[in-house]
């Protein structure tokens, strides 16, 4: 969670169509993926005034920044607490949602005896693509 103090922006186009790019996508793409998409809808948007608004995004809380430390950064649109699974041939990310993770933080926290406020888990594998291939 960010501790700067929240500033003010306007939702601008540039930043509307960004967010309506990632919102429309489920595939965690990088800021140059982006950066094409939102060219076709705005032709003369520089790659700089994406990564802007991409930061500005995250900072309110619209957009999540995944870093896997691959040395670049995916993007998803989708902010609700979900896990990832990242094939490590093509390099898919994929969203994981199941029930058995909702206590995780309190199950957790009785285990070890402390208030567990927030975790990260990711899940690394061979997707069902590249399995068949």
């Amino acid at each position: 969670m960010n501790s700067e103090p929240s500033i003010k922006h306007r939702m601008t186009r540039q930043k509307r169509v960004i967010l309506d790019v990632l919102k429309g996508t489920d595939t965690h793409p990088t800021a140059d993926w982006v950066y094409e998409k939102v060219k076709k809808k705005i032709p003369n948007i520089s790659l700089g005034t994406v990564y802007r608004n991409l930061n500005i995004l995250k900072s309110q809380g619209e957009i999540l920044e995944l870093n896997f430390g691959k040395g670049f950064s995916r993007f998803d649109g989708n902010v609700s607490y979900h896990y990832h699974f990242t094939c490590e041939h093509c390099g898919r990310i994929r969203d994981v949602e199941s029930p058995m993770f909702e206590h995780l933080n309190e199950e957790v926290g009785r285990n070890i005896g402390h208030k567990v406020s927030r975790h990260r888990l990711e899940f690394y594998g061979e997707c069902t693509d590249c399995a068949t291939q």
